[in-house]
């Protein structure tokens, strides 16, 4: 979703999962930081996953800008690629950060599966 996206795109094509070892400012990393499960009548389970999302760029309205791409990118939508539905994705906290040379924004997401 995000990089379909071309708001994101106009800023950065560069969206890594987990980790970066070296990258060129501006980037997005992302990562799945809790999965909640909840049994349903049905043999499948109904999961919501936390997923951070952090937008980093060499300029605090760099990070800004970037960070509110990424929103428009992801907030309140819905996706289905494969068998991979996404039924809801809610933005449901964010915070500012500074790493060394970037200025950061961490986006925190509930994607509903």
């Amino acid at each position: 979703m995000l990089t379909d996206s071309e708001r994101v795109r106009a800023i950065t094509d560069r969206v890594y999962p987990l980790i970066v070892d070296q990258a060129t400012l501006p980037y997005v990393v992302y990562r799945r930081a809790a999965l909640e499960t909840q049994a349903t009548k049905t043999p499948s389970s109904a999961d919501t996953a936390l997923v951070e999302v952090v937008c980093y760029a060499s300029t605090y309205a760099g990070s800004v800008a970037l960070a509110e791409a990424v929103r428009a990118a992801l907030d309140h939508q819905q996706a289905q690629e494969g068998d991979l539905r996404v039924r809801s994705c809610i933005l449901t906290d964010a915070e500012e950060l500074y790493d060394s040379d970037a200025y950061g924004n961490l986006l925190t997401f509930a994607v509903r599966a």
